[in-house]
């Protein structure tokens, strides 16, 4: 056996060994864009009927960045190319690191580090504990994609239509992956397989350890969400209004429909149970069943928020300004926080609180 192929063996059983569905939420952070591993976009902790405004951080820049919540620490990017680790008991500032432009993306949590790459191409490995940076990568090209990581790993897509993973300590590609478009969005893993959506229209199931296809569903339309897993499929919607759900092991198409009101569809799904929410440019948040697809539930509402499911409420910014609390069963309005702009950030939840930031360069924080 090669050196070579001793590693890929290697990342693979540790990767089917971490991305199981106990590390997802296991602890109740909210490590990165869709709380875990899976982008299932499902907390660990519930909010209170009626969440409280706690704090607000003023960031001095709009935020489209989504929070990654671990211990006592949020940390979002901002347009102006800042990444702001701030502590959640009061909103405070605990450190700032500047990068060399917008971060859009939501920064990733693994362990004592942070990762995250901005609209220049540079991705970055920081200190948890204080910013400061551990090494640089230069992908030459866009990054929006957020990170995720397992052991030894982290990979992300660019804009250069490249999928990366990327050695953990030292910032050294183990291997790149050509698409045939950009790398929009953030990859999911789970199964030991790490799934994209891509801008070329394909649904990519990967092998984490060598970047091959293991299957690829074709859709001829755009896809920038990401895939979002649960019970061996994924669901993710396209630019041009069809959402489906993808069988993982063999990359099969089970069901496939399109959004009546006609909205492209860029933010993420949340999955839990028999129950997938989406959000649409055609501000519409809909409740579609797991299985088939069916619409149970329409709210008009939406955008480019991606939902979050904790308990029985589905939470989601939207383009008119609020943050909405919405019945998982009925899609019956519970909970709205009107905030000074458009959300384009999805929230973040952990601990019993919430976070997420606004346009109008504001962080909030709820809960009781």
């Amino acid at each position: 056996m090669t050196v070579r192929s001793a590693t890929a063996l290697m990342i693979s059983f540790l990767l089917v060994s971490a991305c199981g569905p106990a590390l997802v939420q296991q602890s109740g952070d909210w490590p990165g864009f869709r709380g875990g591993p899976e982008m299932a976009g499902v907390a660990g902790s519930t909010l209170p009927a009626k969440p409280r405004l706690l704090w607000t951080y003023e960031a001095g820049s709009s935020i489209e960045s989504t929070a990654a919540i671990v211990g006592d620490t949020a940390f979002v990017g901002t347009k102006k190319g800042a990444v702001l680790a701030i502590r959640m008991s009061d909103g405070k500032l605990k450190w700032k690191f500047k990068a060399k432009d917008a971060v859009t993306a939501s920064p990733c949590v693994y362990g004592n580090t942070v990762y995250v790459g901005d609209e220049s191409g540079a991705f970055y490995a920081l200190n948890r504990a204080t910013g400061k940076p551990l090494w640089k990568f230069e992908a030459g090209s866009k990054i929006i994609s957020s990170a995720n990581a397992a052991p030894g790993v982290v990979f992300f897509g660019c804009y250069n239509n490249n999928l990366y993973c990327l050695d953990a300590k030292t910032g050294k590609p183990r291997w790149t992956k050509e698409t045939e478009a950009q790398v929009h969005c953030s990859p999911c893993l789970a199964e030991g397989k790490l799934m994209i959506a891509g801008c070329d229209g394909y649904v990519r199931i990967i092998d984490p350890a060598t970047g091959k296809d293991r299957h690829k569903a074709s859709l001829d339309t755009n896809l920038s969400a990401a895939p979002a897993y649960r019970s061996g499929k994924v669901y993710v919607g396209s630019l041009s209004g069809d959402y489906l759900a993808v069988r993982v092991s063999d990359g099969k198409i089970l069901w496939k429909h399109k959004l009546q009101s006609g909205g492209g569809l860029y933010a993420s799904a949340a999955v839990a149970g028999d129950a997938v929410v989406f959000a649409s440019r055609s501000r519409t948040i809909f409740h579609a069943d797991s299985a088939t697809g069916k619409v149970r539930w329409v709210f008009k509402a939406g955008g480019d928020s991606s939902p979050v499911i904790a308990g029985s409420t589905a939470y989601v910014g939207s383009d008119d300004g609020n943050l909405y609390g919405l019945s998982l069963t009925s899609g019956k309005k519970l909970w709205q926080f009107k905030t000074g702009s458009e959300i384009t950030a999805s929230p973040a939840i952990s601990g019993g609180r919430m976070v997420i930031g606004a346009d109008d360069g504001a962080v909030y924080c709820f809960g009781k």
